[in-house]
Formats: C-alpha cells, sequence, structure tokens
C-alpha cells in the first residue's frame, strides 16, 4: 500500500512502510503524541496544575534591583558601607522634604520630618534613621530636607521596602509641606511599577489585535485559538518555575516581562508553522489525522526543533554578562521558551490529531473552497518566480535599504537609564528633581570612597581637588578601621563627565580605596556591557552559523542566514539610533529623548532579534531544503519555499510586529525601546531580508548554496526535512 499526496499541494510524497508513513525521529513523537492524547493531555494537566499552583505567588516573590556588574569595586564598596556604616550606601532610603511657602524651622515642616523618622523607624528594612543637618542634608535656603535612611537588607529587599512606603511617606505631606521618597531604591521602585503597568496595558492590546491577524492567517477561530492555547501553558508553566527559582536566587522582575512576551511571539510562530503544514497534509492528501500530524512533525516540527534551539542558544550567550538582572532575564525567557517549545511538539500534535477535520471550524467563508492552498500559496508562488527572474533588481534595493538603516549605527551612543525612565508624577522623580534644584545637579548621585581610616584625609584631600567634584562631606567614621568619604560631583548622574570623574579618582586613590554609590554601579555595570558585547554577538554569531549547518548541511546557505540576521539587526538599532538617542517621533510616541540608547540594549535586544530572525530563517531555508533533498532543482527549491513558507512568516512578523509595538505606546521609556527596536527588526526582517533578500541570494547562488565538502558531510549526521 501507498500512501500519496495530491500533487497540486506540491508537497514531497512520503513513502509508505507497512501501510505507514515513514518518519524520523520527530515525526515518530508527533505519532507517539497523536495516538496517545489522554497521556499526553494528562500530563500537561499535572504541568498546568503543580505550576500554576505557584503561578500567582511569582510577582512578588521576583526582586525589583539586581543591576549592577557582580565583584565590581562598585558593588565592594557598596556591601562595606552596608556592614560597616549603618547601612548608609547607595540602596539606603532618601526621603525627601520641600516647601516653596515655608522651611525647616516652620512647624509643619518639623512635623512632617518628624512623621517620616517615625515612620522610617518603624519598618524592619531601616536599619538606622539620620536627621536632616545643617550644610549636608538641608538646604541653604531652608526649604527642602532630606532624611536618610540605612539599609537593613540587600538591594531586592530595599526595593521591595520602597514599593511599601512610598505612599505611607507622601501621605504625611500637608500644609504646603510635600514628603517624597526618591534614591536608587525608590526610583526602581518606580520604574518597577510603571513597566508593570506598562505591560498589562500592552497584553489587554496585544490579545485581541493578536486573535485578530491569527483569525485572519488561519481562517478558522478553532486553529487561531491553538497558538493562544499553547501561550498560556507555557506562560502559566514558565510563572511557576520562576517562582520556584526564586526560593534558589533572586530573579528580576523584568523575567516575567521578557517571558511573556516571547511565549506570546513564539507560541504564535511554532504553532502557526504546524498548523499550517497539518492542513496542507490533512486536507491536501489521502493521509488521516495521525499519519499527516507524523508528517507535519516529521518536517514542520523538526524545524520548530531547530528553531527553539537556536534561541535557547542566543539567550545562553546573554549569561557571559555577570549581573543578576541580565542572568535572570535569560533565564526568564528560556524558561518560557522550553514549555512553549514542549507544548509544541506534544500538546499541539495531539490536539490536532484530535481535532482533524474539526480545525477548521468556525471558518471565514473562503477557507474550505481550495483545502490545498493552506499550505501552497499562489501569490508567494508567484513572488518566488519573480524574484528568480530578476534577482538584482530586488536584490540590490532591499540590500541598499538596509545598509542606509544600518548607517547610523556607527554613531550610536549608550548609557544607564536617567531619571528621564521614571514617570514625571511618580514621586522618586519629584524628590529627584527637588534635590537637584536645591542642592545641585550632582547631589542626587554622590559618590561614596571606603578607605581604610589612616588614608582618609588623604582621600578626602584628593576628592576635593578634582575638577569633578563641587563638594566633599565630613569624613565619617565607620567600623573595622575604616572610613567613608563622600564626595559629589559637579554634574547629573547621568551625564558622561561623572564616569570621567570616576575614573580619575580610581586611578588616583590609594590602595585599599574602593569608589562606589549609584552612580558609579550604572558606571561599572555600563561599562561591563561594553566590554561584553563584542563576546556576546560573536558567540551568538558562531552558535548560530553552526546550528545552521547542522540542521541545513550548507555551509554557505548558512553563512547567509547568518549574515542576513546580523544586516536586519543592524538595520533595526539604526532606526532605534534616530528615535531614541536623536529624538525623532519622541512627541508621537511620549518619551523624553535621553540622548543615548539605554545600554543594555546592544546585548540584551541583539540576542533576542536574532533569536527571532533565526525563527524566520529556519522557517524559509527547512523548505528550501526539503525541496532541494527531493529535487536538486535550485528554482524548484527557492521557489516552493516562498510558496510554502512565505505567508507563515508573513503572519508570523505581522503578529509578532503588532505585539511589539504594543509595547511602544505605553509605559515608560526602556519598553518603548524593546517594542520599537524590536518590531522594526522583524518588520525589515521579513519583508527585506527572508521574504526579499534571502531568496535572492539562493538564486544568486543556485545550486553552489546547497555545496557540502566531503569532509564536512563526513562529519555531520544526514538531517532532512521531507520524505
Amino acid at each position: 500500500m501507498s500512501t500519496t499526496v495530491a500533487p497540486r499541494s506540491s508537497q514531497p510524497v512520503p513513502e509508505a512502510v507497512d501501510g505507514e508513513v515513514h518518519v524520523g525521529p520527530i515525526g515518530r513523537l508527533g505519532r507517539y503524541t497523536a495516538t496517545h492524547f489522554r497521556t499526553v493531555l494528562v500530563g500537561w494537566l499535572l504541568v498546568a496544575l503543580v505550576l500554576g499552583f505557584f503561578a500567582p505567588k511569582v510577582e512578588k516573590a521576583l526582586s525589583g534591583a539586581g543591576w549592577e556588574a557582580s565583584g565590581s569595586q562598585s558593588a565592594q564598596a557598596r556591601k562595606l558601607v552596608e556592614r560597616d556604616f549603618v547601612g548608609l550606601g547607595s540602596y539606603g532610603l532618601m526621603t525627601v522634604v520641600y516647601s516653596p511657602t515655608q522651611t525647616i524651622g516652620s512647624p509643619a515642616f518639623r512635623s512632617a520630618i518628624a512623621g517620616v523618622e517615625q515612620t522610617l523607624r518603624s519598618n524592619r528594612a531601616v536599619r538606622t534613621v539620620l536627621a536632616p543637618a545643617p550644610g549636608l542634608s538641608i538646604s541653604a535656603d531652608g526649604h527642602t530636607a532630606i532624611v536618610q535612611a540605612g539599609a537593613a537588607r540587600d538591594p531586592n529587599g530595599m526595593v521591595a521596602a520602597a514599593d511599601s512606603l512610598k505612599g505611607t511617606l507622601h501621605k504625611l505631606s500637608s500644609g504646603g509641606v510635600v514628603v517624597n521618597l526618591t534614591g536608587a531604591a525608590g526610583m526602581w521602585s518606580d520604574f518597577n511599577a510603571a513597566n508593570r503597568s506598562a505591560m498589562l496595558k500592552s497584553e489587554v492590546i496585544s490579545w485581541p489585535v493578536t486573535l485578530g491577524i491569527m483569525l485572519l492567517a488561519f481562517g478558522s477561530l478553532v486553529a487561531a485559538g491553538l497558538p493562544l492555547m499553547l501561550t498560556m501553558v507555557g506562560l502559566l508553566a514558565a510563572a511557576g518555575s520562576l517562582y520556584l527559582g526564586t526560593l534558589i536566587t533572586p530573579i528580576s522582575i523584568w523575567a516575567m516581562n521578557f517571558a511573556l512576551m516571547f511565549a506570546l511571539a513564539l507560541g504564535i510562530d511554532y504553532a502557526l508553522f504546524l498548523v499550517m503544514r497539518f492542513r496542507g497534509a490533512f486536507f491536501g492528501s489521502d493521509l488521516d489525522a495521525e499519519q499527516a500530524t507524523a508528517v507535519t512533525m516529521d518536517t514542520a516540527g523538526k524545524a520548530v526543533l531547530f528553531s527553539g534551539v537556536t534561541v535557547l542558544i542566543s539567550l545562553t550567550a546573554v549569561m557571559l554578562v555577570p549581573s543578576p538582572a541580565f542572568r535572570s532575564m535569560s533565564l526568564g525567557i528560556m524558561l518560557a521558551v522550553i514549555f512553549v517549545l514542549a507544548a509544541t511538539l506534544t500538546l499541539l500534535p495531539a490536539v490536532l490529531t484530535k481535532l482533524g477535520p474539526k480545525v477548521d471550524k468556525l471558518s471565514l467563508p473562503w477557507v474550505k473552497s481550495n483545502p490545498p492552498a493552506l499550505h501552497r500559496s499562489t501569490r508567494f508562488a508567484a513572488w518566488g518566480e519573480r524574484l528568480w527572474r530578476h534577482p538584482l533588481r530586488y536584490g540590490l534595493a532591499a540590500l541598499i535599504v538596509l545598509l542606509v538603516l544600518a548607517y547610523p549605527v556607527t554613531q550610536l551612543k549608550t548609557s544607564m537609564p536617567s531619571i528621564k525612565v521614571v514617570p514625571s508624577s511618580d514621586s522618586s522623580r519629584i524628590g529627584y528633581n527637588q534635590v537637584q534644584a536645591a542642592m545641585g545637579p550632582g547631589a542626587t548621585g554622590p559618590l561614596q570612597i571606603v578607605a581604610p581610616a589612616a588614608d582618609a584625609a588623604a582621600v578626602a584631600r584628593l576628592a576635593k581637588g578634582d575638577p569633578g567634584i563641587a563638594q566633599v562631606m565630613p569624613t565619617q567614621p565607620g567600623s573595622g578601621g575604616l572610613a567613608l568619604v563622600t564626595a559629589i560631583p559637579r554634574q547629573d548622574p547621568s551625564n558622561p563627565a561623572v564616569g570621567a570623574t570616576i575614573e580619575r579618582l580610581r586611578g588616583e586613590l590609594p590602595a585599599g580605596a574602593l569608589l562606589g554609590g549609584a552612580v558609579a554601579e550604572n558606571h561599572d555595570l555600563q561599562s561591563l556591557l561594553a566590554s561584553k558585547t563584542s563576546l556576546v554577538i560573536g558567540v551568538v554569531l558562531v552558535l548560530g552559523f553552526l546550528l545552521l549547518l547542522f540542521a541545513l548541511q550548507a555551509p554557505l546557505l548558512a553563512a547567509a542566514g547568518v549574515l542576513t540576521n546580523l544586516l536586519a539587526t543592524g538595520a533595526a538599532f539604526g532606526v532605534s539610533k534616530w528615535i531614541f538617542q536623536d529624538g525623532d517621533l519622541h512627541s508621537l510616541l511620549g518619551f523624553q529623548p535621553q540622548g543615548f540608547l539605554d545600554a543594555w540594549g546592544p546585548v540584551f535586544f541583539f540576542a533576542m532579534i536574532f533569536a527571532i530572525s533565526m525563527d524566520y530563517t529556519m522557517f524559509l531555508l527547512s523548505s528550501a531544503k526539503e525541496h532541494w533533498d527531493r529535487s536538486h532543482d535550485a528554482k524548484d527549491a527557492m521557489v516552493n519555499a516562498m510558496a510554502h513558507s512565505g505567508r507563515v512568516v508573513f503572519a508570523a512578523a505581522a503578529v509578532m510586529v503588532a505585539v511589539f509595538f504594543t509595547f511602544a505606546i505605553s509605559g515608560p521609556l526602556p519598553p518603548k525601546e524593546m517594542g520599537i527596536i524590536l518590531g522594526v527588526a522583524v518588520l525589515l526582517d521579513a519583508a527585506l531580508v527572508r521574504l526579499l533578500l534571502l531568496p535572492v541570494l539562493l538564486r544568486l547562488m543556485g545550486a553552489r548554496a546547497w555545496y557540502l565538502p566531503r569532509w564536512a558531510r563526513r562529519l555531520l549526521p544526514d538531517v532532512r526535512f521531507g520524505h
């Protein structure tokens, strides 16, 4: 008995052995899930129930800090200050009491200060409270005073304390006197809250938009709901796993935000690719649902597996940055990817088999008119034919556009985020501005120099003589034979001149002295990111090339896939330079330009963009390899790759762009950066690279694209995406 696929669907013809389609390991996994629906369903229900039990607890368990360079001089200095100077380090609490009409001597002002001191002393996260002192924490005009509180917990604990205290402290405002909590802990508290609100707003917008696009792409409400099922299962499992992870090590709240975004984006990508292939195999042939699932998993499922591994590899490279926030964010995304990938390879094929023809239930009117066209698009086939006839006309145009967009990357500046990332109405930003107005721009970013007590006088003289220092506070003696010298820079903490001051002082300080403070911690993290960017990018490119080589068995094509990914990424960062560094479109998008891109962008967003781009690369080139292995005809491989995967890439990109751009219209600046950069990257990658430039390269390389040296043929396993 032989089973053939209808010729009009243009799919490779499966071979039948003993009445079954012959498939590889992934296909056999698909067949197993197809024939063991109850086992698979019960397994995933157990995963959802167990991890779902912990999922609601994750938000309160995630940390609000972690933005530091582990082991840096500033991190060491903070730990010494917290230990030997009653916790008055960079994450100590700073409460600003201000009145435009009253001064420190008025009853209302004194009452507000007393209330602040009492509130702070009653909190277990506070180790000590320092009352405002003339010349130190009271402005010259007497209208502004600062109450300082030493930290009794680590940075994550102090951000949590700021969460609980800032509202209570602000309620102490009365009689024309205003109270605001600021400082590093207060700013991260406000920023995380604004970010969380932005994410929720984006979710409300993105879910219905996503469902609408999915309905148009699938033509069936049942089929359109499958990606959302994967997303919800993956996110629920990832959230529960993150909570369990917090019992072992602090995990950034951003890990959950990015996990949500990637679960939605990749769940849709993977489900779109598999469901499209299943419908083409089931409706366009004589295969039953079980065999159609096996064929789907042996082809599209294999491509999804390689794509998921590529995403994990890209994110693993970010782990090379020794910063708790970066590593935990990568961990959050990787957990979401692992669960979504696992659900795609097991739960989705089981559900598809169970649904069978019901996958098209609640269809749009035109869906059932031509079932085989569900897998092969005549429009994209015609587009492939056009590119084959006129490769240079279209290829050069796409290349020129991408190079023009990528050129601004050569002038890209990066820095750690300034106070502008916090909403202007939040207490930390209001207090920050009040301190700067009353005591100078550098007052919000003091440098803390911890030195042996014997060197304290020399350190103070050195700091006073530095041109970047406006004021040096009286030396504070501490326990353990140490002394603390606090120096106030002349410039705002986000000014590059402060970084130069830090480096200059460190080069002159005596041995054993450590320079820290919140601004120094940002400086050290920025320096760390700059030093690791090339390494992360290099590792991602090399591992991406090796994985493509393993999957495609074609060195030239693997190199083309990686280089075109790099081109699309450069173009996206070029656009981000215009928008965020130069301030173009800032009025439309509703943000204040900082004059630079946030320093984590080049490392973190590069890995994310590359991971997403590899999705489309794998979808397109795995289809091309499937047809090349069958016909060994370069034109057949290129045109049919466009015909079979072009619509999938187009629909998946449309969903991702819609999801990412929802982040651009809400919340503080970093989510806007993420939404714009990722959205533009996906748009350029799909429109100019995967559906234009890469097919043109396939055309120009011809059969050479698939050349594999004999020595490599002996080393690499035989990977095929067809039968």
